[in-house]
């Protein structure tokens, strides 16, 4: 691993970024949770959900994540070696209930089984329940298209975005993802949250010390702030549209797998502060519809004709959903992936915790 900024006379290092290759970092990731007794293989997938949010600039998903993913298994929200359990299973759908799996294995077998059933029957549905915070969503749809599907992915979450017209944090950043293939300019993927800015990038702009944008975040008494150490919880995006998504995700997700989280967060329910995460993957089978290849033709056609309208003046270019995501990934494949200060020292703390080598 290399470090950002020049040293001084005295031998200590500059304040920039280091800089670390992704195989290093999926090392480092698999160690920390094969040392607090993750499985090997589930070890290996939370280390690849969290380095590819990296990869592609998503770094509020990535490794950043990793202490507190460690905290959730210590808390015991959840569990390092879960059983988990396929029910209520259909001709095109099934119930993954997790059994307090990490998020991104848990994530990983809904999009596994979302693909199985969308084989069996042209369109697939898995709803996940009973599991934590899985990284970034795009991670998963992507996985589907790599199995020649469409793909859309939601996720509800503990209480922390207002919901419209109120002043508390009562619905979550819900996240929706859709990926498809395409043509030469790769796979189309939009993964957004519900709020006007994520919950993650609230919590890296209280580190940095940055300002929020105006009107995306309350603070503790509900008065809107762009200070974000005082900020509590993001604003719904497009108000009433954002916080009616998040609600709308909480009831086909969460409600309807049997493990409802909003109400018992707001009504105190015990257990309810424990993390907790569902979420829902759709595969759609192309072929049982289109000529796959005529798909990606028709997605190539469309992209090339909506980068060749006249462009505002302040946009620098046309952009595709992903496709900056695409381009972030090939420079940090080649480069590597720059680590901020503040992250590297709680990564150096993990791993002296644990008795693991440094990340190198």
């Amino acid at each position: 691993m290399s470090a950002g900024g020049a040293a001084g006379a005295d031998g200590a290092v500059g304040t920039g970024p280091r800089v670390v290759q992704a195989e290093a970092l999926r090392r480092f990731t698999r160690a920390v949770f094969e040392t607090k007794g993750y499985a090997p293989d589930h070890a290996a997938i939370v280390a690849d959900v969290l380095v590819w949010a990296n990869l592609r600039g998503i770094d509020t998903h990535g490794v950043v994540r990793v202490p507190r993913y460690v905290e959730y298994l210590d808390e015991g929200g959840v569990i390092a070696r879960p059983l988990i359990t396929l029910r209520n299973e259909t001709a095109a759908a099934v119930v993954v209930d997790a059994g307090r799996a990490a998020g991104p294995i848990a994530m990983s077998v809904g999009a596994e089984q979302a693909v199985r059933k969308a084989r069996e029957a042209g369109l697939g549905m898995a709803l996940v329940c009973a599991t934590s915070h899985a990284g970034a969503l795009g991670y998963f749809t992507l996985k589907i298209v790599e199995q020649g599907m469409a793909a859309i992915g939601i996720a509800g979450s503990w209480p922390n975005m207002v919901y419209h017209g109120t002043r508390k944090a009562s619905v979550s950043t819900s996240p929706i993802s859709f990926a498809t293939p395409g043509g030469a300019h790769g796979p189309v993927v939009l993964d957004m949250a519900t709020g006007v800015i994520s919950m993650g990038k609230l919590v890296q702009a209280r580190r940095l010390g940055q300002p929020l944008p105006p009107g995306s975040a309350i603070d503790k008494q509900g008065n809107l702030t762009t200070d974000a150490k005082a900020a509590d919880a993001p604003m719904p995006l497009g108000g009433p549209k954002g916080s009616g998504l998040a609600l709308m995700i909480e009831l086909v997700c969460s409600v309807l797998s049997g493990h409802p989280i909003l109400a018992e967060f707001i009504e105190g329910a015990p257990g309810s502060e424990r993390q907790k995460q569902n979420g829902m993957f759709i595969a759609i089978d192309i072929a049982r519809f289109c000529d796959p290849a005529y798909f990606a033709q028709q997605v190539e056609r469309l992209v090339r004709d909506l980068k060749a309208l006249p462009k505002d003046p302040d946009v620098p270019e046309v952009l595709m959903p992903g496709e900056r995501g695409a381009r972030t990934l090939a420079k940090r494949m080649r480069d590597g992936i720059p680590i901020p200060p503040h992250v590297g020292k709680e990564l150096d703390a993990l791993a002296a915790r644990l008795a693991l080598p440094a990340l190198a």
